[in-house]
């Protein structure tokens, strides 16, 4: 029980920091407000954090583990699928940690910045994955389809599409509304390069995928409201 109380207090401390650093940006907000939202001490804070910059890197780790966990109880099945749910994860995730790619230079060292492996094995299994569309057939055959090419095109539309809504229309406030455009424009470079059939496998598999997310949004099954 007592290891059980400091963990459920440093979940609580991360979530209230992820929220409020995606709410306010992080140099906005201070460790006080932090604590005050979680209903502790500040020093019951930097008893688990002890600064800042410490709950950026406890809320990194915890994407990491997504991403590892993700990937450990990922389930074989149809190709189009596998690439939706692979797509859609990405986009919830980057959206769920905006603050971290928002403002990173609030609280890192340009200089000190190294490849994230866990960004390296994403990209990976996206080109793993157009590999799989290429065995399958599901490829354009008049098409000349460089696949690392492509998979790089495809990843960066995804990972830098709200860089796009902040620079380019001046977003600040980003909804999953927003991110479902970042996806309709990673389906404008992919579907082009798909058979007929392809085409017909992706746009369902999307449409399987979002339904579902669709009703945890809204809390109805009717996706229209």
């Amino acid at each position: 029980m007592d290891e059980q109380k400091p963990r459920k207090t440093r979940e609580r401390i991360l979530e209230a920091s992820r929220r409020l650093f995606n709410e306010r940006g992080y140099a906005a907000t201070s460790l006080a407000e932090i604590a005050a939202d979680v209903g502790i001490s500040q020093g019951n804070l930097t008893y688990h954090f002890p600064a800042k910059r410490d709950l950026v890197t406890g809320i990194e780790e915890e994407t990491r583990e997504r991403f590892r966990v993700r990937r450990a109880m990922r389930r074989s099945g149809p190709v189009a699928d596998e690439y939706v749910a692979h797509l859609l994860f990405g986009m919830s995730l980057t959206l769920d940690v905006r603050f971290v790619f928002r403002d990173r230079a609030q609280f890192e060292d340009p200089g000190a910045r190294t490849p994230d492996p866990e960004m390296a094995a994403d990209f990976e299994e996206l080109l793993a994955l157009l590999e799989r569309v290429e065995r399958e057939g599901l490829f354009r055959r008049d098409l000349e389809i460089d696949l690392p090419v492509l998979a790089r095109s495809l990843w960066i539309v995804s990972r830098y599409w709200m860089d796009h809504l902040r620079e380019s229309e001046g977003l600040e406030r980003i909804t999953w509304e927003d991110q479902e455009r970042g996806i309709q424009h990673h389906f404008a470079v992919l579907l082009p390069c798909l058979t007929a059939a392809g085409r017909r496998a992706f746009e369902a598999a999307l449409l399987r995928a979002s339904a579902p997310a669709e009703r945890d949004r809204t809390g109805t099954d009717d996706p229209s409201r």
